[in-house]
């Protein structure tokens, strides 16, 4: 998903105009990123969502893969992330919810033949385990 794409489903979620949105997106970015590089821990922690922390990468000695040579890799700094509770749950439900696909125990086709409604109501049942809605695309 781009910036754009999601300028654009925050203002029809939140009926402001895409211009307005947008300012508000860039703004938010700009305060994590400012955040991250001025504040003396360089942690930002959002609840729900999770840790943004700037970290220092010790020097080290690697190896060029094409080469095979021995490389010197200067000290640096990065950006971690680490998920936070509910966005760690959403992705192991993900995760499952592909293994089931991929064992088969879901092909999405109703293959019974007998085309009798699946349950009471008359409807088709779909027992496709679903994510669940925070209400809202993010």
């Amino acid at each position: 998903m781009t910036k754009k794409e999601i300028v654009k489903t925050i203002s029809e979620e939140c009926g402001l105009t895409q211009l307005k949105t947008k300012e508000v997106v860039q703004k938010t970015f700009e305060a994590i990123i400012d955040t991250l590089v001025g504040d003396s821990r360089h942690r930002i922690e959002l609840r729900n969502f999770g840790v943004f922390e700037v970290k220092k990468r010790a020097a080290r000695k690697a190896r060029n893969p094409r080469t095979g040579e021995r490389v010197e890799v200067a000290e640096k700094y990065v950006v971690t992330f680490k998920p936070g509770k509910e966005m760690e749950e959403k992705v192991l439900l993900l995760e499952k919810m592909g293994a089931i696909l991929s064992e088969g125990h879901f092909d999405g086709i109703d293959d019974d033949d007998d085309d009798l409604p699946d349950n009471e109501s008359g409807q088709s049942v779909n027992n496709t385990p679903q994510l669940p809605n925070s209400g809202s695309a993010f």
